[in-house]
């Protein structure tokens, strides 16, 4: 039997049965619905791509596009065509073409696109054997601007935000979910910045009682407490002439953040127990994973403090609203992981990957860097990790959706399916207080009465 082959078809799959060809033994079928979602994709996990865009200027600007983002790590692309130039897609750099209007039987297209497959293969094959290797093996993704992985539009514009941030000394307030990497943001920030030959001291205030935390942040004297048996400087000062960065900003106290308004104000720092205050030139770079605008109105936060740390507010977006940057985070882990560990050259199979895209990553970056150095841990140096190898409960994400698409259902019909589970999933979860529920959903009450009337949900 000829071996197994990852195939990627992208478009409407109109022109081929999608059912027929899923169903050879000899094929593994990904889909995606557009070029935007195959480059979401580790193209380079892939045999082959499969266009099947329509018209040939769809095809022509699909592939210009693959090539542009893809590079040399492109695997062969082949279009399908209704009519129109061949040549056209061709001179953008498709490496076959197959016009199906000149096979007008179904079998027969069938029997040409399995042809045509074989064909790139063996091209492939011979290259190699000459030590021409015309699909070299992926690169994996550089780190992008200021050292983070992203493709995204929204992480695009919080990188040019964070650009003007460098080239300002304004004090910076990052919002992001847990995980999300404030940290990181704020690095980068210091390392661009006029202050990147100072230190960049970070502090968790999370982690440290009240009374620990203060003596932390400014110092304290000998004496000044048990345990005090000598002068500490404290991170201010540590930090002088640098960035502090002190991340869950929100976690403090009142009688805390009176304090660090008063060191912004005065930019000045008094240790406890000492009488002497101390001059300090830092930049404050604070993060936090709660809305202070809603602390600050629940009588939890300064408002003063707020609006002295808010000068140049930045929101890090979840990973869950920006998918596009999943593919790329997952080949930077395993490839750096994957050199530290001893297991270089790891790669996830097509289904493994389509069932990390669709997972909604509450512990974001962090618990997908996570789940990557769990996967290495079971791989062997160089091996393709399918879904079995995945955690349970990703695994479980998977099994719950497919287990609610019955054969035979349209998309619109499997969509509503899995729509109408998600919401009464949501009002069990908020105890069927739709408010709340809509809320947890991101959509407005309103839309959740409309969506509930429609799929029947009661």
């Amino acid at each position: 039997m000829p071996p197994l082959r990852s195939i990627l078809l992208v478009g409407t799959a109109e022109s081929v049965r999608l059912d027929r060809l899923s169903a050879l033994p000899t094929l593994d079928i990904a889909w995606a619905r557009d070029v935007d979602d195959a480059l979401a994709l580790p193209l380079g996990a892939f045999d082959a791509v499969v266009l099947d865009l329509g018209t040939a200027e769809a095809s022509r600007d699909g592939v210009r596009r693959l090539v542009a983002r893809a590079g040399p790590g492109l695997p062969p692309v082949l279009s399908l065509l209704g009519s129109g130039d061949p040549g056209v897609v061709v001179g953008e750099g498709a490496d076959e073409v197959l016009l199906l209007g000149d096979l007008p039987g179904e079998s027969e297209r069938l029997a040409e696109l399995l042809h045509r497959l074989d064909h790139l293969a063996e091209i492939a094959r011979s290259a190699r054997a000459l030590g021409r290797d015309p699909l070299p093996p992926p690169v994996g993704p550089r780190a992008g601007r200021f050292g983070i992985v992203a493709r995204s539009r929204a992480m695009e514009d919080l990188l040019a935000l964070a650009e003007r941030a460098m080239a300002s000394n304004a004090t910076v307030l990052i919002h992001g979910e847990t995980g999300t990497g404030k940290e990181l943001l704020a690095r980068a920030i210091h390392e661009g910045s006029r202050r990147s030959g100072k230190p960049f001291v970070a502090l968790n205030c999370a982690a440290f009682p009240e009374t620990l935390l203060e003596s932390e942040l400014f110092g304290s004297v000998r004496g000044a407490f048990t345990g005090a048996d000598r002068d500490r400087p404290g991170l201010f000062v540590e930090a002088d002439g640098g960035t502090l960065f002190l991340d869950e900003v929100a976690e403090t106290s009142t009688a805390l953040q009176a304090k660090l308004l008063r060191v912004l104000q005065e930019r000045e720092v008094r240790p406890v127990g000492g009488t002497r205050p101390r001059r300090v030139d830092v930049r404050l770079v604070a993060a936090t994973h709660r809305h202070l605008r809603r602390e600050v109105a629940a009588g939890r936060f300064r408002e003063d403090l707020f609006y002295r740390l808010a000068v140049f507010p930045l929101d890090l977006p979840p990973l869950r609203e920006r998918p596009e940057d999943i593919a790329p985070l997952v080949e930077h882990f395993l490839e750096r992981h994957g050199r530290r560990e001893g297991r270089p050259g790891c790669r996830l199979s097509p289904a493994a990957m389509r069932a990390l895209l669709g997972y909604p990553w509450p512990g974001n970056v962090r618990e997908l860097e996570n789940e990557v150095q769990r996967l290495l841990a079971l791989a062997e140096p160089g091996g393709t990790l399918g879904v079995d190898a995945l955690a349970p409960h990703i695994r479980g994400e998977v099994e719950a959706c497919e287990a609610r698409c019955a054969p035979g259902e349209t998309l619109r019909e499997s969509l509503d399916r899995m729509e109408a589970w998600l919401i009464r999933r949501a009002l069990d979860a908020q105890g069927g207080h739709r408010t709340r529920t809509a809320r947890a959903l991101g959509i407005t009450r309103e839309g959740l009465w409309k969506k509930m009337r429609r799929l029947r949900i009661e």
